[in-house]
């Protein structure tokens, strides 16, 4: 089996690190280098760098911030936010990102997907989806049952604030025909929340496809990232919040999985 991974997920705006509640209230939470190279110190599998307001804002990614990173830092760097066209896939690469994030124009335009699948490598191309909970009065095939009742999960895009009316199922299974090599997965309704991640997306999700899945929104404690990794089925955990703030470190939460006898790298 796979070692199973923890990435922190440092959300860029303006430069520096935010973390918000649900994709709101955004706070400071430090430099993204500085955060990079203590992570990779730390024992990171992975990062993943978002700048959250790229695509609301219609302007191009940080490619400074990700030359300066890729310098530091020597694990996998994932980067999103406001990418766009193959040049931006490939303007990031060559700026030391290892793999690209595409949420909103792979909605928009998902011959991106396959176009920068068949040119870079599927696993250069992550496919980010941003979904939140639509409840239904009534029991249907098509619904998930949720510990308070029946609902399907919508695609967001523009950082959280445009739903799509597309099933996030149905989306993942799309990204993965195209040759997306990895979703990263985020419930809008967990996100910022501490409160666990949402196992009942996750593991849809994690159902539906053969590529990892990485789970977001909501870690706060060791036993959510376990549980994303048996309940959830995710390959790999995001987490940005407890670990900005110092309430754990990773080798905290390595060392529970690891006793729990998850696979994963000490």
């Amino acid at each position: 089996m796979l070692a199973k991974r923890i990435i922190p997920c440092l959300d860029i705006k303006d430069g520096r690190v935010v973390k918000g509640t649900k994709f709101l209230n955004l706070k400071d939470a430090g430099d993204p280098v500085e955060l990079s190279e203590y992570y990779d110190n730390e024992g990171a599998d992975e990062l993943v760098f978002l700048d959250i307001t790229a695509s609301a804002e219609k302007r191009d990614i940080i490619i400074d911030v990700v030359e300066r990173t890729a310098e530091k830092v020597f694990i996998p760097l994932t980067v999103g936010g406001g990418v766009k066209s193959i040049k931006d896939f490939r303007n990031l690469l060559n700026a030391g990102a290892d793999k690209v994030s595409i949420n909103t124009a792979a909605v928009k335009n998902p011959s991106l997907i396959k176009e920068a699948s068949e040119i870079f490598g599927s696993q250069c191309v992550v496919v980010a989806i941003d979904a939140k909970r639509v409840y239904e009065k009534r029991e249907d095939k098509n619904l998930v049952k949720v510990e308070d009742g029946y609902c399907w999960f919508e695609v967001y895009i523009y950082g959280g604030r445009k739903g799509t009316g597309i099933d996030a199922i149905e989306w993942a299974k799309k990204v993965e025909e195209l040759g997306a090599g990895e979703i990263l997965l985020t419930s809008i309704d967990k996100d910022g929340t501490k409160s666990g991640y949402d196992l009942y997306l996750t593991k849809a999700i994690s159902e539906a496809v053969n590529i990892p899945i990485i789970a977001s929104g909501g870690a706060g404690k060791p036993e959510h990232v376990y549980d994303a990794f048996v309940k959830g089925k995710a390959d790999a955990a995001l987490m940005a919040g407890i670990l900005h703030y110092g309430e754990y470190k990773i080798k905290d939460i390595k060392e529970f999985c690891y006793n729990k006898g998850i696979p994963i790298r000490l």
